[in-house]
């Protein structure tokens, strides 16, 4: 795995992989760095449960997370609360299950996170919670 961060003046950054794909940060004006790995526990997390719905009738799937972090330097996240939101077939238990194996086994990001974080999560099914 590759990446380039690169600073585009001020407090805007470019962000690189592999392949010349780009992320465009302004921490000024725009989501930080922070706000971002927060988000993307969640993108990861939401990729294994999609993938795990398979071919089920689903139409929209997101996370709502809430993180908590310490007040003095380095500001690491203590906890983070997932709130997940499944709208369509899915069955409750296996909606459950796979935001389980998810934090368990298949989301690296969130696993990276998991020896220091607290991290829990809430699941609703077409607005019941599971």
């Amino acid at each position: 795995m590759f990446g380039r961060v690169e600073w585009k003046g001020e407090s805007k950054v470019d962000c690189f992989n592999e392949a010349g794909d780009c992320i465009e940060i302004d921490w000024d004006n725009g989501p930080t760095p922070v706000q971002i790995v927060l988000q993307m526990i969640g993108a990861c997390s939401l990729a294994d449960i999609q993938t795990g719905l398979k071919d089920r009738e689903i139409s929209r799937i997101y996370i709502e997370l809430s993180g908590q972090r310490k007040t003095e330097a380095p500001k690491v996240f203590t906890a983070i609360e997932m709130n997940y939101f499944i709208e369509g077939d899915a069955p409750k238990r296996l909606a459950r299950k796979l935001v389980e194996k998810s934090h368990e086994k298949y989301c690296t990001v969130s696993n990276m996170f998991k020896s220091t974080v607290d991290i829990s999560s809430n699941v609703f099914v077409n607005g019941e919670t599971c």
